[in-house]
């Protein structure tokens, strides 16, 4: 194959020291895959949970242009960049967990690209990929400005961005909010504003940023969800004020970076 690997500007620095929050996400990603042989718990999350959203994200998927290069940053068991792969689209896997990127090596052909990098600190180059897949990585980090910096300096311009966060206003973080409190632990998980995020992607140089609202059944529950995946359901979501927001478990932005 084809050695088509951005190349790592010369003079980008190493990650910066993370926070105890993100140093024990760090601890916990390498856990979840030294223990887990499947895709789902590789990654951390429930099967319903990443059935969930690979479902929902290839219902949104639209085909790229023939000879685009996108990097799937925290690509976990690689379980999106091969399929996206799949699509004909060459991509590069990319996470910061050694035990992760071995878990997923073993899952994809000798030739497909897996590289270990840090959501700050990529090693590639300063616009040097057409488009970027980040799914949970925000949850995991500290803020989100220093992720999406970072995403919109590989970005090329007009570059097209996948990003998603967990819902800071829906119920699912309310209810888990309050049962932590009650219990006098603080949340183990960040979760996000939909509005505050699309500001940082704003301030990033990021346009025509849209959402997606992703409602995920409690695994105790999953039988529910292919009531929250109708035609009904989803039309509700998007047209009824508020109902997205509330029900969502998480979300999705997708933005294209600013033409300079």
């Amino acid at each position: 194959m084809e050695d088509r690997t951005p190349e790592r500007d010369s003079d980008h620095k190493q990650p910066a020291a993370r926070t105890l929050f993100e140093q024990q996400w760090h601890e916990r990603f390498v856990e979840f895959a030294s223990s887990a042989d499947d895709d789902a718990g590789i990654a951390g999350w429930s099967p319903n949970g990443l059935d969930t959203r690979f479902r929902f994200f290839r219902r949104l998927w639209a085909p790229v242009p023939c000879g685009a290069t996108y990097i799937d940053v925290g690509c976990g068991a690689a379980t999106y960049t091969r399929w996206i792969s799949a699509q004909g689209v060459y991509i590069i896997g990319v996470d910061y967990s050694h035990p992760t990127l071995l878990k997923a090596r073993a899952r994809t052909p000798p030739e497909f690209p897996l590289c270990a990098g840090d959501a700050t600190k990529l090693p590639f180059a300063t616009e040097s990929v057409d488009g970027v897949l980040c799914f949970g990585v925000l949850q995991a980090v500290s803020d989100s400005a220093s992720v999406v910096g970072e995403l919109a300096r590989v970005l090329k311009p007009g570059g097209d961005l996948w990003i998603d966060a967990l819902n800071g206003s829906g119920v699912a973080a309310r209810v888990e909010r309050a049962r932590l409190r009650l219990r006098g632990k603080d949340m183990h998980l960040r979760y996000e504003s939909r509005v505050r995020l699309g500001r940082v992607l704003c301030n990033a140089g990021f346009v025509d940023i849209v959402p997606h609202w992703l409602p995920i059944a409690p695994s105790r529950l999953r039988s529910l969800q292919p009531m929250l995946e109708t035609n009904g359901a989803r039309y509700a979501m998007k047209f009824i004020p508020g109902l997205g927001p509330l029900l969502s478990h998480a979300f999705i932005l997708r933005a294209r970076r600013r033409q300079t």
